[in-house]
């Protein structure tokens, strides 16, 4: 079998990398301008594709035969070819977004829930959330209900966004203000890439339900599979699919006293994972264009700060990546959005009387003890968990790995 995804632009796709773990198949990917579609339909060399944006309505005019649910959508993302020759089209985002509200634990039923868009996704996720008992409102830049008007509906228990705000590379902004929403129970990002959106990165501070897309692409995929093999699967490679890309896709993040050890430890850890290494304070300097020392002699600690801001966010809406930073960074709350939208912040803990000051200006300033008091609350507020770094740097990569795997 020859499958694969149908799409215009496709490089950062983990299609091929979920379908490797469904089913006995080749997987590759399709990238065409709308010009070729109905060629590659009516003469490609495939037996099941995955359609994404732009496509998903275009090649329902070269489709012998529709799903109920893709014509009742209007939408169709997995594709066949039958031993006849004929085409047939299916939607499994349907199944995607429901398993996706089942996992989140929201219950939507008799609610009302705002579906942020109005494109091909925002008519799947109005459809489920319907089917649940849920009263749905669709939100668009020019509709009867938009974004000028959100005071209306302040009521709103679920908030899915549809849109692409918040999506890689431009991350840090959200589509809407979750302090207009008092009732809010939880939201639903169809993004995965960053894995935390603002949107849910807001939601996590309220201490609601936040569930990003990834389940969803996953689940959905599960679906596909079973489609162009003709067997069911198991919902439990769902589980397994999504923490194996949870754990490639993330980015592990060492915050902790300067000479803590966060270099050494984040360069033995990027070795046992396979994940590139990254310095904050080597990209500072090359920002900057001049060693950190330097900066703080000839520009002081705020101009450093925003170098260092400016570093992280480079780093930070990244993915796969070990990230060491400065032991300053968490002076700065801004910075903790930079560090988890994609990864898992941990702090290094190390006794102060281990902790050298050469090359630290700093800690060359301010007695350590004093500086520390001062940065304890802010490393544990930005921690997702903490390691001591006093024994050996392998066993404090071994405890590291080990929480993670928790």
């Amino acid at each position: 079998m020859n499958c694969g995804l149908l799409g215009r632009k496709l490089g950062h796709s983990y299609s091929p990398q979920i379908h490797a773990r469904l089913g006995d198949y080749s997987y590759c990917l399709f990238q065409k301008e709308p010009e070729e579609i109905e060629n590659f339909l009516k003469h490609g060399d495939f037996t099941g594709l995955n359609v994404t944006i732009p496509y998903k309505k275009a090649v329902i005019p070269y489709l012998d035969e529709l799903s109920p649910i893709a014509r009742k959508l209007g939408a169709v993302n997995t594709v066949v070819r039958r031993a006849d020759g004929t085409l047939f089209g299916h939607n499994t985002d349907y199944f995607g977004f429901a398993s996706m509200v089942q996992r989140s634990g929201l219950s939507v039923a008799g609610k009302k829930v705002l579906v942020l868009g109005s494109g091909g996704a925002s008519s799947t996720a109005a459809a489920v959330m319907r089917e649940l008992g849920a009263a749905v409102i669709v939100i668009s830049r020019s509709g009867e209900n938009n974004y000028g008007n959100l005071s209306l509906h302040a009521d709103a228990a679920v908030i899915a966004n549809t849109t692409p705000v918040g999506m890689y590379p431009d991350t840090g902004i959200s589509p809407v203000d979750l302090s207009l929403f008092p009732s809010l129970e939880g939201v639903l990002d169809l993004i995965y890439n960053p894995a935390r959106t603002q949107l849910l990165l807001d939601a996590e501070k309220r201490g609601i339900i936040a569930e990003n897309g990834l389940w969803m692409l996953v689940a959905q995929a599960k679906e596909a599979a079973e489609v162009f093999t003709g067997t069911q699967i198991s919902d439990a490679v769902i589980e397994r699919t999504h923490r194996m890309l949870q754990q490639q896709m993330g980015n592990i993040v060492l915050i902790g006293m300067p000479g803590c050890g966060k270099t050494t430890v984040g360069q033995l850890l990027a070795a046992k994972t396979g994940k590139p290494f990254a310095d904050s304070d080597a990209l500072i300097e090359e920002l900057a264009g001049k060693p950190i020392p330097q900066i703080f002699a000839q520009d002081g600690e705020d101009v450093f700060r925003q170098w260092e801001t400016k570093a992280l966010k480079q780093l930070g809406k990244q993915s796969g990546l070990v990230i060491a930073t400065g032991g300053g960074c968490v002076t700065r709350e801004h910075n903790r959005s930079l560090l988890r939208q994609n990864g898992i912040v941990v702090w290094l803990k190390r006794d102060i009387d281990q902790l050298p000051t050469v090359g630290r200006p700093l800690s060359q300033t301010n007695p350590l003890s004093e500086l520390y008091q001062i940065r304890k609350p802010l490393y544990k507020a930005f921690a997702d968990l903490s390691v001591h770094n006093n024994g050996s740097p392998d066993e404090t990569v071994l405890s590291i790995l080990n929480q993670l795997e928790e």
